[in-house]
């Protein structure tokens, strides 16, 4: 009986040049596995696709849910934002691919698992990190790493390939923009976006999105009420949480939101330029965090901001399954049980403006913060407040004046 490989499978080029090459080169029972994040890609004949290339079986795994209750929102309630930018839509996703793989893989006794990541990226280490923390065991194939055993370098190659194992699909060899999509974005790479010096050619490129340009010339109005930190209702309309995103994505993508053009750094040492659109993810940080801003304390809003910078570069680098993100997480959803209330505001031609926000549990006391005086605040409490906070530097300022002094 030959040895099984689950292979994450895209139908797309190379993941179909993949399974003879599995079959070929190691013998093994290959088992596609297609996992959906609310990617939106057409799922009808993937697994006749699969078959047809050599594939013993197909799975189709639906995680859209789990995605965004276990690892969206971790990451929302944090504000994590990788290199102030990055929304971390590619990289949020790993952890449950990487999850179900291992689940198929041990429901189908398999021995390895393959991905089609290439060499240069991120994806390779998300995908392999995740995997090894979760089955150590299972050996992990990366074709493209692979080159004394994978010698095909470029679309028509694989296309090529696949005629000669009877594969004769209607793959097009052209070179496109690399994307990747999920639920909470799609990303963009390739073409001219590999020269920084070049405007991104929006009018080719955006899917979700229109360009702030061509947004409509008036303002929407958005009304988003939160429970812990968790969004429960969009526009009066109680919904589950992918839903909401869906809906976000829609009004969002329509006022041209949540479009960045970012030269971010990649794990492996490189810089990297790509163009995302996430429409809804935006709109949804920028209410939650204008939520906490009435409700969370000083001190705890600073240790939060420093935190979710450092979730941001664990998620970034692929290591969801560890005891530090756990413990992130942990204090981040601690910080959520007031975090419940109304956030309103207006979509506007790539904005997102505020229009006011209502908390059971707000902090902000309009006596204490208006110009006059109320039960609270005394004015004369401030002398000796001042006196004590600026007290370390008036003792420097002082040292410095006696030194100066006894020098001439």
């Amino acid at each position: 009986m030959k040895e099984k490989v689950v292979l994450a499978y895209s139908g797309g080029l190379d993941t179909t040049a993949v399974i003879p090459w599995l079959k070929e080169t190691f013998n093994y029972d290959v088992i596609c596995c297609c996992i959906d994040c609310g990617q939106g890609e057409e799922l009808d004949g993937l697994e006749e696709r699969a078959k047809m290339s050599g594939a013993s079986k197909l799975y189709i795994e639906n995680i859209v849910d789990e995605f965004c209750e276990d690892y969206i929102m971790p990451c929302v309630q944090a504000g994590a934002v990788y290199e102030n930018k990055y929304l971390l839509g590619t990289a949020m996703a790993r952890p449950g691919i990487a999850k179900k793989l291992v689940e198929i893989a041990r429901k189908e006794n398999a021995v390895a698992i393959c991905h089609g990541a290439t060499g240069k990226g991120n994806d390779q280490i998300r995908f392999e990190l995740g995997i090894t923390a979760l089955a150590p065991d299972l050996k992990i194939i990366a074709p493209w790493r692979m080159t004394d055993l994978w010698t095909m370098q470029s679309r028509e190659d694989e296309i090529e390939y696949c005629k000669q194992h009877g594969i004769d699909l209607p793959f097009d060899a052209k070179h496109s923009y690399s994307r990747d999509r999920n639920l909470w974005h799609i990303s963009h790479e390739g073409l001219e976006l590999e020269d920084p010096s070049l405007a991104p050619n929006y009018d080719d490129l955006l899917v979700l999105s229109v360009t702030p340009e061509k947004a409509p010339d008036q303002p929407e109005d958005v009304t988003i009420t939160f429970e812990k930190g968790i969004p429960k209702s969009l526009n009066g309309k109680e919904m589950k949480l992918s839903e909401i995103i869906t809906e976000l994505n829609s009004l969002g993508g329509k006022h041209g939101i949540g479009i960045i053009d970012i030269v971010e750094n990649r794990v492996v040492g490189m810089k990297s330029r790509g163009v995302y659109e996430t429409p809804g993810g935006t709109i949804l940080m920028e209410a939650h965090q204008q939520l906490e801003e009435l409700v969370l304390d000083r001190a705890t809003h600073e240790v939060k901001k420093n935190l979710a910078n450092k979730l941001a570069q664990v998620v970034y680098e692929g290591k969801w399954f560890t005891p530090l993100r756990e413990a992130i997480q942990a204090f981040v959803t601690s910080t959520q049980e007031y975090v419940t209330g109304e956030v309103k505001f207006k979509l506007y031609k790539g904005n997102i403006i505020k229009a006011g926000t209502t908390s059971p549990y707000s902090l902000y006391s309009e006596s204490l913060a208006s110009f006059t005086t109320g039960d609270l605040y005394d004015h004369h409490d401030a002398d000796g407040f001042i006196n004590l906070f600026g007290l370390p530097l008036k003792v420097r300022a002082m040292k410095l004046m006696e030194e100066k002094h006894n020098q001439k």
